[in-house]
């Protein structure tokens, strides 16, 4: 047991009070900020954009579908090519998702399978149809077929 005349008494740290646009753009103007928008600003980081609750307005038509490294990297080593026609298909399968407040869609699309993220708009992953068998799509809300 420890002795009682030996505990020494410890002042918690002095943290100063920050004026500065760092401090400024942390506050924010409401005052009332997320975590993740504080530490961002913390960062110097600019804010992350926001995500729609369901039933909010889904992103510009005129937004491009991305693709994520790890979906470049499928389309490579599956030799899979997309043509214009394909793009302009996933463009308007996101956008249907988007309208009906779906954040993670499974896009199907004649012979491939396109998980994306409709927030982001940008594809997290591609899988053919010989590698579509036996797979479980995961963390998705919603599935469209294009």
């Amino acid at each position: 047991m420890a002795d009682p005349t030996r505990i020494q008494r410890v002042q918690a740290p002095h943290i100063p009070h920050e004026t500065g646009p760092a401090a400024k753009a942390a506050k924010g103007a409401a005052g009332a900020n997320s975590f993740a928008e504080l530490l961002r600003a913390r960062q110097g980081l600019a804010p992350a954009p926001p995500v729609p609750s369901r039933g909010a307005v889904a992103p510009a038509a005129s937004e491009s579908v991305r693709f994520s490294a790890h979906a470049q990297t499928r389309l490579q080593s599956r030799q899979i090519a997309l043509e214009a026609g394909h793009l302009d298909r996933l463009q308007g399968a996101v956008q249907r998702a988007a309208s009906k407040g779906a954040r993670d869609a499974l896009v199907l699309m004649d012979d491939l399978a396109m998980v994306v993220s409709v927030v982001n708009r940008t594809v997290v992953t591609v899988v053919d149809k010989d590698n579509l068998k036996q797979n479980v799509f995961t963390n998705i809300d919603s599935a469209v077929i294009a």
